[in-house]
């Protein structure tokens, strides 16, 4: 049996690290802790391997950390307080700049990439649901999603320099110019 003040003795402040580089706020880490410790107590007896608790912990931080931005973007519009502490300022023009962009970089990526982010990042559909839909399994779909985000990417990356912050916000952008499908629409 596993000791749970031992388990989060060694690898609290690690995990409050990680979930501090990805929430703006003290009272986000420490709600999105507390569900890590729940599930911990609740499901560490199924870590077979003593050597892979730490991957399986953060495995269930980075779950429980999709799960709490998932709750969040799904409240009421949050106050203009909580734009102002989760977006850096001119961050939701950027973001919406770069929204009108995405149609011709997915138009350039192979049918079933794009069809698959298309689905599940722009129609919201699941990816068990699309899995079901095409007849395919549900990590072929994880698959799918991942490398045609992956490919998204780098074709943003190839027509745009950007400049980020350390959470990962655009801040500002540039056109590299010519090649670029999204060059004239943006």
């Amino acid at each position: 049996m596993l000791d749970i003040s031992q388990i989060w003795t060694e690898y609290g402040s690690r995990l409050r690290g990680f979930l501090s580089s990805r929430l703006a706020n003290d009272a986000d880490v420490e709600d999105v802790l507390q569900e890590i410790l729940l599930k911990t107590h609740r499901r560490a007896h199924t870590v077979l391997d003593p050597e892979k608790l730490g991957a399986w912990l953060f495995q269930v931080a980075r779950n429980a950390l999709v799960d709490h931005l998932r709750k969040r973007t799904d409240e009421a519009s949050p106050d203009a307080d909580d734009v102002e502490v989760l977006l850096p300022e001119g961050a939701e023009k950027i973001r919406g700049e770069l929204a009108r962009c995405i149609r011709p970089f997915l138009a350039d990526l192979p049918e079933a990439y794009r069809e698959a982010v298309e689905a599940v990042d722009l129609e919201g559909r699941s990816q068990k649901a699309l899995a079901e839909e095409l007849g395919l399994s549900h990590s072929a779909i994880k698959s799918r999603v991942q490398r045609g985000r992956r490919l998204l990417a780098e074709r943003f990356q190839q027509c745009c320099r950007f400049e980020v912050d350390a959470r990962g916000n655009v801040l500002d952008y540039e056109s590299r110019g010519e090649g670029c499908p999204a060059r004239d629409g943006c």
